[in-house]
């Protein structure tokens, strides 16, 4: 039997919805004015530059971004048309391809960053107290283990054979 929300639980969930349908939206407006580029394509890049030697495999890029492999391929394709980035068979296994973040797209990354920032502190960080943006962060926590508990979206992940092992 379902158990209908309270009216303090929908009021809550109706403005998470809002916030989810509407801030994409306000982060893809800054980005294409300022950057010339999509959320997802700043968002690749973003993951890029934060992975070892800037290099991540095709399918390890998708599960970072919650794109699909074909999405994923997609926008790569698109980035390395633009000079952002590179795609080579891995020096470990031939059979997988990794994406490598060239030094245009490194400068990219780096020159939309300050813009992009600016963006997530005035629609969100900066509407909330020291204290919300704990609270935040912990909620997120708790709704992250359940919708994403092995880690893939935060950077938390760890292959299954533990630390060092290379990405499939």
């Amino acid at each position: 039997m379902t158990t209908w929300l309270t009216d303090r639980e929908q009021t809550a969930w109706l403005r998470l919805i809002a916030v989810v349908e509407l801030l994409p939206g306000a982060l893809e407006a800054q980005l294409r004015r300022d950057a010339d580029l999509s959320h997802f394509e700043y968002y690749v890049l973003a993951m890029l530059s934060e992975s070892p030697d800037r290099t991540l495999p095709m399918t390890a890029l998708a599960r970072r971004t919650n794109g699909s492999l074909s999405r994923v391929s997609h926008v790569v394709r698109r980035l390395v048309e633009r000079g952002f980035v590179d795609r080579r068979p891995s020096a470990r296994d031939g059979r997988i391809t990794e994406v490598v973040l060239t030094d245009p797209g490194y400068d990219k990354v780096v020159a939309a960053a300050p813009g992009h920032v600016s963006a997530v502190r005035e629609q969100v960080i900066d509407a909330l107290t020291p204290g919300q943006v704990d609270q935040l962060a912990a909620i997120m926590d708790a709704v992250l283990r359940r919708i994403d508990p092995d880690g893939s979206m935060t950077g938390s992940w760890v292959p299954p054979d533990g630390p060092g092992t290379p990405l499939p």
